[in-house]
């Protein structure tokens, strides 16, 4: 597995001038990164959209190289998306899929099926005329010149270690909410009115 900054840092010495989408856990390193913030496209949490909001920037943007770095959680909320691109077959897309194996950003719980997804045979099978897998820095590193001069979609997996960000749901501490009566009180007495 690599260090996601390790993969951006690779990228980053061949993205020209490609306008770069990030998402998920991973994209808080793009900024550490990117030399040119005019052309980065982030699309914070719109876990499971992030690959058609991408896919459209590509589509409407014919003459522009469109990169996104996409994780796997939000790929499949929303997987049927990669059929819509092999048939499209935007020319200017590179597809990067950072895969963790978990839900980084809600407490690491694993992806359904995590080791047993095959992503870029599943891009290649789907239609994706270009696919590639990476779990080695240096092999990514090494290919990247050739990823980018592709003819897109070029799809690339990419397995990287999981920097989980938070306990699960369950396990955060929780804090005691207010009742209404006392945000009312809490209201009244911040506005100097007195409960009649």
């Amino acid at each position: 597995m690599i260090d996601a900054i390790d993969v951006f840092r690779a990228f980053g010495k061949h993205r020209g001038d490609a306008i770069v989408a990030a998402s998920g856990t991973v994209a808080k390193h793009w900024p550490e990164i990117s030399e040119n913030e005019r052309r980065d496209v982030q699309l914070g949490s719109t876990m499971g959209q992030t690959t058609s909001a991408a896919f459209g920037m590509a589509l409407g943007l014919p003459d522009e190289k469109v990169v996104l770095f996409d994780s796997e959680g939000a790929l499949l909320m929303n997987l049927g998306v990669l059929a819509s691109i092999a048939g499209k077959a935007p020319a200017n897309f590179v597809h990067f899929l950072l895969d963790n194996e978990c839900y980084a950003t809600t407490g690491g719980q694993p992806v359904p099926n995590a080791t047993g997804i095959d992503y870029a045979g599943v891009a290649s099978r789907i239609g994706y005329p270009a696919t590639y897998h990476f779990d080695d820095l240096e092999d990514l590193a090494t290919s990247m010149a050739e990823i980018m001069d592709r003819e897109g979609p070029v799809f690339v997996s990419v397995k990287i270690k999981p920097e989980v960000e938070n306990l699960p749901v369950g396990m955060r501490q929780r804090t005691r909410r207010r009742s209404r009566q006392e945000t009312i009180d809490t209201l009244q007495a911040e506005l100097g009115i007195t409960a009649g």
